[in-house]
C-alpha cells in the first residue's frame, strides 16, 4: 500500500513537473529563463514633449505598464524630424527593453530625403503593432476669405508668389502633405519649416503663414478654440470631430489623400515571443473604451493592426511617399 501511495505521488509530481516546464516555455524569456518584462521598459519619443506622437505615448504608457507589469519609461529624444530617435533605436540590443513610439515622418518620409539614407524604414525595425491612424486637418487662420480647401487653393493660385505654408520641421508628415498638395493643385506655394508643430501652429495664428496641414492632436483644440479654421480632412472619411468639414476628395483633391499612422517598433532581430506578448498587450490596451474614447477626442482613430498587417502597411507608406520625393526631386542635404 505504501508503495502505491509513493507512486502515485510520483507521478502526480512528474506530472507537476511537466506542466511547470511547458508554462516555463510558452512564456516569452528573458534568456535567463524568467518570463518577458523582467525590468522597466524603456520608450523613446522622438518628439519634444506637446505633440500628437507624445499624446500616443502618454496614452498608452500607463495601461501598458499594468498589462505588462513593469514600468514604461517615456524618453524623449528629439531632433532631426525624429530620424535621431529612430536611428538611436537600431543601435539599441533586441531584448524588447527599447522600444519607439514610431509615425509618419521617420518611418516612411524622412529618410528618402537624405542624399545617403540614414537607416532603412522597412528593414531595420521590427514592427509590433499599429496604434493609430488619423486624417490630416488643412487650416488656416479664422478671418481667411476662403470656406473650404478647394477655395484656398484658388485664392493661393491668384495670389501666386506670395503664400505660404508652415510645417513642423524638413521632412515631417506636415511638410510632404503641403508638397502632395503643390502637387495635386499645380501649386508652388513656399514651404516654412518650424522646429515642431506648436511654434507652426503658434506663427499660423500669428498671421506669420497662411496653411498648415497637421494632425487632429496638435489642431483640434485651436480649431474648438475658435483660433484657426479647419479647411479640409485628409482621410477618406469625415472626423467625428468635424461632422462639417469636407474631405479632400468631396472637394475635388483626391490626389490629396493620406492618414498619418502610430505604432510601436523595436530594433530588428526582436525575439519573436517577445513581439507576441508586446502585441497581445498592447492589443488589449487599446480595446479600452477610455483609451479609444481618448483617441476619438484627440482625433485620432484607434486603429490595431498585428505585426505583420503592421509591417506591410508601413512598407506601401514607404512606396507612397518615396514615390512623391522623387517626382517633387525634393532633397534636405
Amino acid at each position: 500500500m505504501k508503495r502505491l501511495v509513493a507512486g502515485l505521488a510520483l507521478a502526480a509530481l512528474g506530472s507537476l513537473v511537466g506542466l511547470a516546464g511547458r508554462a516555463l516555455a510558452q512564456a516569452p524569456s528573458t534568456g535567463s529563463g524568467q518570463a518577458y518584462p523582467t525590468k522597466p521598459i524603456r520608450l523613446i519619443v522622438g518628439y519634444p514633449p506637446g505633440g500628437g506622437i507624445d499624446f500616443a505615448a502618454r496614452t498608452v504608457q500607463v495601461p501598458l505598464q499594468a498589462a505588462l507589469k513593469q514600468q514604461v519609461i517615456v524618453d524623449y529624444k528629439p531632433g532631426a524630424g525624429g530620424m535621431l530617435a529612430a536611428a538611436e533605436l537600431t543601435r539599441a540590443a533586441p531584448d524588447g527593453y527599447t522600444l519607439l513610439l514610431a509615425n509618419t515622418g521617420p518611418f516612411a518620409i524622412a529618410p528618402y530625403l537624405q542624399s545617403k539614407q540614414p537607416y532603412d524604414p522597412v528593414k531595420q525595425f521590427t514592427y509590433i503593432g499599429q496604434i493609430s491612424q488619423g486624417s490630416y486637418i488643412a487650416v488656416t487662420r479664422p478671418e481667411h476669405p476662403a470656406r473650404d480647401l478647394k477655395e484656398w487653393v484658388a485664392w493661393a493660385k491668384a495670389n501666386a508668389g506670395k503664400v505660404n505654408y508652415a510645417s513642423g520641421g524638413a521632412g515631417t508628415s506636415t511638410h510632404l502633405n503641403g508638397e502632395l498638395m503643390n502637387q495635386a493643385t499645380g501649386l508652388d506655394v513656399t514651404h516654412v519649416p518650424y522646429k515642431g508643430s506648436a511654434p507652426a501652429v503658434q506663427d499660423l495664428i500669428g498671421g506669420q503663414t497662411q496653411l498648415l496641414i497637421d494632425a487632429g492632436t496638435v489642431l483640434l483644440p485651436q480649431i474648438k478654440g475658435g483660433k484657426l479654421k479647419a479647411l479640409a480632412v485628409t482621410g477618406p472619411k469625415r472626423d467625428a470631430q468635424l461632422p462639417d468639414v469636407p474631405t479632400v476628395r468631396e472637394l475635388g483633391l483626391g490626389a490629396m489623400e493620406s492618414v498619418g499612422f502610430q505604432g510601436l517598433v523595436g530594433p530588428a532581430g526582436l525575439p519573436r515571443e517577445v513581439v507576441d506578448k508586446l502585441a497581445a498587450e498592447l492589443a488589449k490596451v487599446l480595446a479600452q473604451p477610455d483609451v479609444r474614447g481618448k483617441f476619438a477626442g484627440a482625433g485620432a482613430e484607434v486603429h490595431p493592426l498585428a505585426p505583420t498587417e503592421f509591417a506591410a502597411f508601413v512598407k506601401a507608406e514607404n512606396e507612397k511617399w518615396a514615390r512623391l520625393v522623387r517626382e517633387r526631386k525634393l532633397q534636405l542635404d
